[in-house]
């Protein structure tokens, strides 16, 4: 849920190796986001903001500086996922897949280990429009080493007794196969295999892509693209909210 806008030390490596970018310039309208991800609309060019916050707020602008403008929820009613936090979904992901526009999203209650990843659909993004899904088949429960992960026999490192917390979702397309990183604290990042439509988790199996193993290891809000024939795994490293406590 926490997901601060990349971690300083990975974001001046990759600006230094990769581009020199200006400092971010000010921005007009409903500015504040938690756990925001922005996608531009193919057919008109506008931009959509989705965040945490009741149904996961929607907000639109023709540019990056806004003005942005509230404009509804993806999920008004809550999530179909029979989850405690189902009214309260966090952590948006959006993406276009084929024709239509896939936002995966985390249920759960702060501080709590029994979590679940949904997914809603919708062809043009606008308010109203959103069909939800429900789970992929991605949940976590007490006592594994994940958030919101399936029951698994097998995973990269073999970390199979830990507590989980969280889940911020994220798709990363490898060809024609599909990916979803996932996870925060105990066991920190993980990935798991979706079906061909990026529907469903497609194997029992998840492995664990990134691990601090010293202190609290408070590692999550993941995002990977591809640049350049490599894959780059960005994540946040920091507690919040009052967590610590």
């Amino acid at each position: 849920m926490f997901r601060p806008f990349f971690s300083v030390l990975a974001f001046l490596l990759l600006a230094a190796t990769v581009h020199s970018y200006s400092d971010p310039g000010p921005c007009a309208g409903a500015c504040w986001a938690h756990d925001p991800t922005v996608i531009q609309r193919a057919s008109d060019g506008k931009y959509f903001r989705f965040n945490t916050g009741t149904g996961i707020e929607i907000a639109t602008s023709n540019s990056l500086a806004g003005p942005w403008t509230l404009q509804g929820f993806v999920l008004p009613n809550g999530s179909s996922i029979d989850n405690p936090g189902r009214n309260d979904p966090w952590a948006p992901d959006v993406h276009l897949v084929g024709s239509e526009y896939f936002l995966y999203y985390a249920v759960s209650t702060f501080g709590s280990q029994v979590s679940a990843i949904g997914l809603a659909t919708s062809s043009t993004m606008d308010p109203e429009t959103w069909t939800d899904k429900g789970s992929i088949g991605v949940t976590s429960k007490k006592g594994q080493a994940y958030n919101a992960s399936m029951s698994t026999k097998l995973r990269l490192l073999m970390v199979m007794e830990a507590e989980s917390y969280l889940v911020d979702p994220n798709l990363i397309a490898v060809g024609s196969d599909y990916y979803l990183n996932f996870g925060s604290f105990w066991g920190d990042i993980y990935q798991v295999k979706l079906n061909s439509a990026a529907t469903k988790a497609s194997s029992s199996a998840s492995y664990n892509i990134e691990y601090d193993s010293a202190g609290t290891r408070p590692c999550e809000g993941s995002y990977m693209y591809f640049y350049d024939d490599y894959y780059y795994l960005l994540w946040s490293h920091g507690i919040c909210c009052g967590y610590d406590k």
